[in-house]
């Protein structure tokens, strides 16, 4: 071990390893000779990763329809695809959506139908502050939001109503009973 005085820690601190030139070579054959094996199980590691990410994305596709019955047919594949994108910071790469999560699913359905069925996208591009146009579209998405549902415009006068609203850039779905 190569150690060096260090004058302003007071210390010695450690620079390295010295080996020798045999040693070296030696490593670094045997590091090359199993080269193809470490390649060829990264390769398979990233295929199971690929297969558990597919079968995530599928489950949340099918928890959406079982929520959405009246979603279009192939749009909840739409959806998990969007929310469950790897390394995008969207609401189906959480802990609580990869559980399932009924409250996540239904942030992803409804941010969805904010920038799909909407001019949501138009309102923020004309310099509307992200709470306004949500307020702008919210009585259309829930709109939507209902028809996907199953539940009739009768129902949602009687029985429950809902608001989306945002609080410091988190979306939520309110639900109150009357």
């Amino acid at each position: 071990m190569v150690l060096r005085w260090s004058g302003a820690r007071k210390h010695y601190e450690r620079q390295g390893l010295l080996v020798q030139k045999e040693a070296l070579e030696k490593a670094e054959a045997e590091c090359l000779k199993d080269e193809e094996k470490r390649q060829l199980r990264r390769l398979r590691e990233a295929e199971i990763r690929e297969y558990i990410d597919q079968k995530y994305i599928d489950q949340f596709a099918e928890s959406i329809r079982e929520l959405y019955p009246k979603c279009p047919a192939g749009r909840e594949k739409e959806i998990a695809e969007h929310a469950c994108r790897k390394y995008s910071g969207r609401v189906g790469r959480t802990a609580a959506a990869k559980r399932l999560d009924e409250t996540m699913i239904n942030l992803a359905v409804i941010a969805h139908i904010r920038h799909t069925q909407t001019n949501y996208d138009e309102l923020l591009s004309k310099n509307f502050e992200r709470s306004e146009a949500r307020e702008a579209v919210n009585n259309k998405v829930l709109n939507v939001f209902s028809s996907w549902h199953g539940w009739t415009q009768l129902a949602m006068r009687n029985e429950v109503h809902f608001s989306v609203f945002s609080v410091d850039n988190m979306t939520y779905l309110g639900r109150l009973n009357t």
